[in-house]
């Protein structure tokens, strides 16, 4: 792409090989950083601050506060009573005693402290026997008269380089920036942005990040809200958010097949279907349909709860397709979800005389043979798979619509593969991206600034809310009497285990144990076990079963998690609930309450609970709303944990933090409409400073 390249962009890219004391050798540790140029050691920013600017009087000092003392050596004491240990007490005109405290030690250490000498040392003090101690500070002996001279800035700790030393890499980046150009030849965004906020320029924001003078508010660099911070939070997230951008924009340069057809095959489904659409499903196929009447790519990501009813959206979207006589592709990452997809397909478009091909790992030989042959030659219009869907051997007649489902499961080149199908018949395929874990809408913004969001927040009529317990894994027995009451009335039960097999190291019920236990407890019932170490054909085989009625009780793995469709299930107990995340915990306890009889579902866990844990049982006990679930679930995690690092580069930001800097993003959004509106080769080169040569798969 061209654009605009300043002389500050051309000594922002110079190779750090030019830095004195950078050999072929510290290169290569470097670039396996991914530190490459002077910019990258630029934005190579400290994780925190040691303030050495100043001496503390030993009196003044508070625990937990890392701090700077200077003092006489009053007392040495080694001891070996469990291991060697060195005791360094030292005093000062305060009046007050602090112990230094040293477990790994040589005998030229203890020589060094004589009574009476002075030290200077930096650390972080906690309460021990004898009052305050510091264990293993970083200490210099001061000679008799020295008055040791005092930093005048804050001390920078980096994050770890491995193979460079901290002193070694402090050095490199000081160097780096004594080339930082003048401001105008660095800045990029647009002076009337910056006259409108209190921010810093970005030379002013990098020399303050790496050398805060005396007196810099480090509870506010801590919390992030320093202003040199923000210059940079913002110039990061607009970054990130153009690149996806512009992902967006060159996709939409292509041609896509508009299909304006009156929408009869979507009405004839309409028509046969069981059961009414929710508001909700209504809304979001209108902006499917408005979508696909036009000549550019749709982009449209739809998010919904378990059982929200995706899949029939999807469905009506493929019918505008298939009416225009062109080619439908669902992508589900499993078998067994890709499977469910099939039979739904099957039973709502074979009564209209649409035929739906299956295309897996395990359809080998002449089956496969055959189906590649009717997807080429346009025989079948739809087609539903797994990854197997993106190989290369699969080849389309003329491919309108990719519905990938669960997408954060698939890897950015099988998306992208996908995607190229399309392309074979001179436009692309339109995109329509399922997701059964609600996104805060916060992330949203920020993660899929390439798609249009649809919620389906609202589940279908008659559907009864599942009630969530949570109990001490000590009740296990009265759980047993729970199930056997529920299969004794016709009904089915899951018990999810998370750990295969037994083991030392982690306190949990491993599922064969389990199934062992539970079999030997309840014999009159049918119990049967699915675990990922399982053949998929094993798994697949067990789990319709189960589906018709044969199993009474599932004992699994968190397999399961994702999409199976047992509407006679009522009961779902997990075991060691406490281990798994807030998603899956909210994924698992969605394989119930698919019937109209009440379901529920029991959070098995072992204590003492962290707190984590604690307040990740209770909101599975206070609510059933996916939105809310992911919005506490973000709270909790982050975003890196919640998106996948597959999905985007957003998991990786260097300065921001989605969740602390959410409220930017609105400014955020409306700044790159203005760039990209106004000034394309900035938006460029904001990208090419912050996301570089990631950025044409961040948005994949």
């Amino acid at each position: 792409m061209s654009h605009v390249v300043s002389g500050g962009d051309l000594i922002a890219a110079t190779s750090i090989q030019t830095l004195k004391g950078v050999g072929e050798r510290v290169a290569a540790k470097l670039a396996a950083r991914g530190l490459l140029t002077l910019q990258d050691l630029w934005f190579h920013l400290p994780l925190r601050y040691e303030d050495r600017t100043a001496i503390l009087p030993i009196r003044q000092l508070q625990p937990g506060v890392p701090a700077q003392v200077e003092g006489t050596v009053e007392a040495v004491e080694r001891g070996f009573r469990f291991r060697p240990v060195l005791r360094v007490a030292i005093g000062d005109a305060s009046g007050a005693t602090l112990v230094l405290r040293f477990f790994h030690f040589r005998a030229a250490q203890v020589a060094q402290f004589k009574v009476g000498s002075r030290v200077r040392c930096y650390g972080t003090p906690k309460p021990g026997q004898h009052g305050l101690e510091i264990i293993h500070p970083s200490y210099r002996l001061l000679a008799d008269g020295e008055a040791g001279v005092l930093g005048d800035s804050l001390d920078p700790i980096y994050p770890a380089v491995d193979g460079v030393g901290p002193a070694v890499l402090r050095k490199l980046i000081m160097q780096a920036l004594d080339r930082l150009p003048a401001d105008e030849r660095l800045e990029i965004l647009p002076a009337s942005l910056l006259q409108e906020q209190p921010w810093p320029s970005l030379r002013e924001a990098l020399l303050t990040l790496h050398r805060p003078g005396p007196g810099t508010d480090l509870a506010a660099l801590a919390a992030g809200r320093h202003p040199a911070q923000q210059r940079l939070i913002i110039e990061e997230l607009l970054a990130h958010h153009l690149s996806l951008r512009r992902q967006r924009i060159a996709l939409q340069r292509h041609r896509a097949p508009a299909l304006r057809g009156k929408g009869t095959l979507a009405a004839k489904l309409l028509a046969t279907l069981p059961f009414q659409l929710t508001a909700a499903q209504q809304r979001v196929f209108k902006q499917i349909q408005q979508d696909l009447k036009r000549p550019s790519p749709m982009l449209r990501l739809v998010q919904g709860d378990v059982g929200s009813g995706k899949t029939v959206v999807a469905a009506l979207a493929a019918m505008l397709a298939v009416e225009a006589g062109k080619q439908v592709a669902l992508a589900a990452p499993t078998e067994l979800l890709a499977e469910q997809h099939l039979a739904n397909l099957r039973n709502w478009l074979q009564p209209l005389g649409i035929e739906v091909a299956w295309l897996a790992g395990k359809v080998t030989g002449k089956a496969r043979t055959q189906v590649l042959e009717q997807v080429r030659s346009g025989q079948v219009q739809v087609v539903v798979g797994t990854h197997a869907l993106m190989q290369e051997a699969v080849v389309f007649h003329d491919l309108a619509l990719a519905i990938v489902d669960e997408q954060h499961r698939f890897g950015v080149q099988q998306r992208l593969a996908l995607r190229d199908k399309g392309a074979l018949a001179g436009s692309v395929p339109h995109q329509l991206v399922m997701t059964a874990t609600p996104i805060p809408r916060t992330l949203a913004m920020a993660a899929y600034a390439d798609l249009d969001v649809s919620a389906i927040d609202e589940l279908p009529p008659g559907r009864t809310p599942v009630q969530t317990v949570a109990l001490n894994g000590q009740r296990r027995p009265e759980l047993v009497e729970r199930i056997r009451a529920a299969c004794a009335e016709g009904r089915q039960a899951y018990w999810v285990c998370t750990l295969i097999d037994d083991s030392d190291e982690v306190i949990a019920q491993a599922a064969q144990t389990t199934y062992e236990q539970l079999a030997a407890a309840l014999p009159e019932l049918r119990i049967a076990l699915v675990h990922g170490r399982m053949k998929a054909n094993e798994k697949q085989a067990t789990m319709r079963a189960f589906k018709q009625g044969e199993h009474d009780l599932l004992v699994a793995t968190t397999v399961i998690e994702v999409g199976v469709d047992v509407p006679n299930a009522s009961l779902m107990i997990v075991e060691n609930a406490e281990r798994l995340g807030l998603a899956q915990l909210h994924q698992l306890r969605g394989r119930v309450g698919r019937g109209a009889v009440a379901s529920n579902c029991v959070l098995l866990y072992q204590s003492p609970l962290s707190m984590m844990a604690k307040q990740r049982l209770a909101t599975m006990r206070e609510t059933n709303d996916g939105f809310i679930i992911a919005e506490k679930d973000l709270e909790l995690r982050g975003p890196g944990e919640l998106l996948g690092t597959r999905q985007t580069g957003l998991a990786s930001l260097r300065v921001a933090d989605l969740q602390r800097d959410a409220g930017w993003l609105p400014l955020v959004q409306a700044l790159a409409e203005r760039l990209l509106a106004e000034s394309p080769p900035l938006a460029d080169r904001i990208v090419d400073r912050w996301v570089g040569s990631a950025a044409r798969y961040a948005a994949a």
